[in-house]
């Protein structure tokens, strides 16, 4: 039972620092966005053997995709730390919490696209041999995702149980 318990927290803190770390790829992070380790779904290129001219090119790619979203990113920031101000029987409120999802709708929509031209920019600076590698890694990733959802299927976890 404690097992239960503690693959649900691990599960519970990986769930719930996902966004962060995309974000943070989709930042740039502190290095450009390239680490080569399972952030935002980048983590398969580092196993591509990249030549270093390749991977100044996916640098180059990630910092100029950080920069140009960076004024969007701080002035929805701003947005969101005004809505925050606001007390919630103030005049204005629910104005402001309108015009906030409607911006967050839109940053959505713009990350997304974003991510889109990235992964199509980097994708064009591999070989067709790279290429076909990736498109492996990809089966392999989701053939291990359905194992997963087929081992939570049969170990289903019980929440109602004590374990203290």
């Amino acid at each position: 039972m404690r097992k239960n318990i503690s693959l649900a927290l691990v599960l519970a803190s990986a769930v719930a620092l996902a966004p962060f770390a995309i974000a943070s790829a989709q930042d740039g992070g502190p290095h450009g966005g390239f680490h080569g380790r399972g952030h935002g779904g980048f983590e398969a290129y580092s196993k591509l053997n990249l030549t270093d001219a390749q991977k100044a090119s996916i640098k180059q790619i990630m910092q100029s995709s950080f920069s140009q979203g960076k004024a969007q990113r701080q002035a929805l920031r701003q947005q969101r730390e005004a809505f925050e101000q606001l007390a919630p029987n103030a005049s204005g409120y629910q104005a402001a919490a309108t015009a906030l999802a409607q911006a967050e709708g839109a940053a959505t929509t713009a990350r997304v696209q974003q991510r889109a031209a990235i992964r199509a920019q980097v994708y064009a600076v591999l070989s067709p041999a790279q290429q076909a590698q990736l498109a492996t890694f990809k089966a392999q990733r989701e053939a291990r995702h359905q194992q997963w959802e087929q081992f939570k299927s049969q170990h289903p976890t019980t929440g109602s149980s004590s374990a203290q």
